[in-house]
């Protein structure tokens, strides 16, 4: 039995030494683009369109985004229909699973923000969901077929930068909804001031997403990269993405929504008498 084990060992070793020099020997040829039109391509998603039921063009990180808004949809409907109604008051795996992550957003909810925190929870929750779900999404490589007739692998929804920036204005006007719930129409001058919130949050979550494809695009680009480490590269950098980005983006809008919803009183004006302030002598 030993013995076995050992020759199927060497024998996968000899293999991976095999494919090794040859990729090491083997020239990189043969891509159609060069390595800046790859990286433009990346970032942009000019040159592979792909056609929206025949109605219009869109690039492939809006498909991207239809596939995992579907598929959270549907989960979510699957969950509350089967699984919530048969819940234990011992919990299986799944239900445990299900209340801790459920449990650690209300609780940054809470912790952030303790005057208002239904609505704030639930976004959270549904953020965080959508990120970790939509970066992991490109480790599937799902394809598609671009107008030019191009096979394209469907991107990380916020690897696209129209996506970071709508997610991030809708983490910025859920802020901005707290400051008005807090604080009536002075909240909206408090939560203007932190407009700059909008483009942070926007460009955090971007750049970070956007520089793991990059990555992993350099990675597959070369043949000579292409065994082995494509997979470390790839699982690692979506992996760490996907908790870093999810806890980032819900802790900095947890943490403002509820620096804004807090009650703010008002100051007095100068020149008027307090209550039980004392008249000075002329």
């Amino acid at each position: 039995m030993k013995q076995n084990k050992k020759r199927f060992l060497l024998l996968w070793l000899c293999i991976c030494v095999v494919l090794l020099v040859s990729a090491l020997v083997v020239p990189g040829g043969g891509e159609s683009e060069t390595i800046q039109e790859a990286m433009r391509d990346a970032v942009l998603h000019e040159t592979n369109p792909i056609s929206l039921f025949g109605l219009c063009t869109v690039n492939p990180g809006y498909i991207s985004s239809l596939v995992v808004t579907v598929v959270l949809l549907v989960a979510a409907l699957l969950i509350r229909v089967f699984f919530i109604p048969r819940f234990q008051y011992v919990p299986g795996r799944f239900q445990m699973l299900l209340e801790q992550a459920v449990g650690m957003f209300d609780g940054l909810a809470k912790s952030n923000s303790p005057w208002r925190n239904g609505f704030l929870g639930a976004y959270v929750f549904a953020a965080g969901a959508y990120i970790f779900t939509g970066t992991l999404f490109e480790l599937f490589g799902f394809q598609a077929i671009a107008t030019n007739g191009n096979s394209v692998t469907l991107p990380a929804p916020l690897s696209d930068v129209n996506g970071a920036i709508m997610l991030g204005v809708l983490s910025y006007l859920v802020i901005f909804s707290g400051a008005i719930a807090g604080n009536g129409i002075r909240g909206i001058g408090s939560a203007l001031k932190e407009i700059s919130l909008l483009i942070s949050m926007s460009f955090r979550l971007f750049g970070a997403l956007l520089s793991g494809l990059l990555v992993t695009e350099l990675v597959y680009y070369y043949i000579q990269l292409s065994f082995v480490l494509p997979v470390l590269v790839g699982v690692l950098f979506t992996l760490l993405h996907a908790l870093i980005q999810s806890y980032v983006l819900t802790m900095l809008t947890a943490l403002f929504y509820g620096e804004m919803s807090e009650r703010k009183e008002r100051r007095p004006k100068a020149g008027k008498k307090q209550a039980g302030e004392p008249l000075q002598n002329v």
